[in-house]
């Protein structure tokens, strides 16, 4: 208590540098908070979009899928399985049948996606009930990012081209029913849903699919031969990966604003020392051992992170209150980065992110206030109350 007592004195005493270097630290614990609640809060919000329109609580996958290579279409589909025909019918998964095509707006060519999908399916928010829709083309739904790109409307009529699982290439032309908006790029830039009938009948796959989807509540109880089931956590990996690497690249950011606040404090500490030899050598020639008044000057630095946490307790809290309610508005275009991302983005402050990082810089300045309190053990009595150095 003695030891709090001094050192709360001597910062008090210190008046406006004891200060500055209070507000430097709240600032870099505050950013760090903010930044990295910023990161799980988007991390959060692409989990919770990816499921509701892509991934759902897992898929299977055809033996021979692989989403990164269109050449594996041709070959991965087959006849929906015995053991996931309940599962279909119920509702409690949905199939998917995908091969590649080309699209014709206003005469130009682009390649995209067919996905056949079930009009009625619930597993993921896909709106395909327009699918329904009677027409003399064929309907299609698609989203926002490849209406923009093909600059297609709905009501709008243009050119598809396929390939049949006979090598056979075919076209027709199609009718926008729906364009719909989503967070997801994945699920909606170069790509066109159809009913799921009708592709198996373009492809002349009849009761085929390349994956399925599957709902909350499907339980899988057997292994499905020639499909691979893919869980949430595997099909959200690069998703979480990528979160690690932005917090990783943020990191160097505050690695040198601690920086400049751990060399601000240790120049203060160090000043300290200099300046008040006098008073150390009165402390240890009143029966203070070395220890006692090197753990005081640590005590002292240590003091700063503690009201820099203070501080933000009283004035950072409510900002960052105010900040998790209105979000962050993200700029226009990052919506095709390629990557989830909501138009607003809102922090999650959880308790160990606020925990952990004002523990993490109450450590740094602990360590960083001892280093220079060490040549305090070296000084002899007699000469640090006549003010010489050692």
């Amino acid at each position: 208590m003695l030891s709090l007592k001094l050192a709360w004195r001597n910062l008090v005493g210190a008046g406006l540098r004891t200060w500055l270097n209070v507000i430097v630290l709240a600032f870099v614990l505050f950013m760090m908070i903010w930044h990295y609640g910023l990161l799980d809060g988007w991390n959060q919000q692409a989990n919770k979009d990816m499921q509701a329109w892509e991934v759902g609580n897992g898929q299977y996958w055809h033996q021979n899928y692989d989403p990164y290579d269109f050449f594996t279409l041709e070959e991965s589909h087959a006849k929906i399985p015995e053991a996931l025909n309940k599962a279909t019918t119920d509702g409690i998964i949905t199939p998917v049948l995908i091969t590649q095509g080309s699209v014709y707006p206003d005469g130009r060519i682009q390649s995209m996606l067919l996905k056949g999908i079930n009009p009625d399916q619930k597993v993921v928010a896909i709106p395909g009930t327009d699918l329904n829709t009677e027409s003399e083309e064929i309907p299609v739904v698609i989203g926002r990012r490849m209406a923009k790109n093909c600059k297609l409307q709905e009501g709008d009529i243009t050119t598809i081209r396929w390939r049949d699982v006979n090598g056979t290439f075919d076209a027709a032309e199609v009718k926008v029913v729906k364009v719909f908006n989503c967070n997801v790029p994945s699920v909606d830039a170069g790509q066109m849903y159809i009913h799921i009938k009708k592709v198996q009948e373009m492809m002349q796959a009849p009761d085929e699919a390349t994956m399925f989807i599957i709902g909350e509540d499907f339980e899988m109880n057997e292994t499905v031969s020639g499909w691979e089931y893919k869980d949430f956590d595997f099909l959200m990996t690069e998703m979480n990966e990528m979160m690690k690497m932005k917090k990783v690249g943020g990191s160097f950011m505050y690695v040198i604003l601690m920086l400049l606040a751990m060399l601000a404090i240790f120049d203060t500490q160090v000043l300290s020392i200099f300046r008040r030899q006098k008073e150390i050598g009165t402390y240890i020639a009143m029966g203070m051992t070395r220890r006692q008044v090197v753990s005081l000057f640590t005590v002292e630095g240590a003091m700063h992170a503690i009201l820099a946490v203070i501080f933000i307790a009283i004035f950072g809290t409510p900002l960052l209150i105010w900040l998790m309610s209105v979000g962050m508005s993200m700029p226009a275009g990052s919506d095709d980065m390629g990557i989830a991302i909501a138009e607003t983005i809102y922090p999650v402050y959880g308790a160990g992110l606020i925990i952990g990082t004002s523990l993490l810089v109450f450590i740094i300045t602990l360590i960083v206030s001892y280093l220079p309190a060490r040549k305090i053990s070296k000084m002899k009595p007699t000469d640090a109350i006549k003010g010489k150095i050692q």
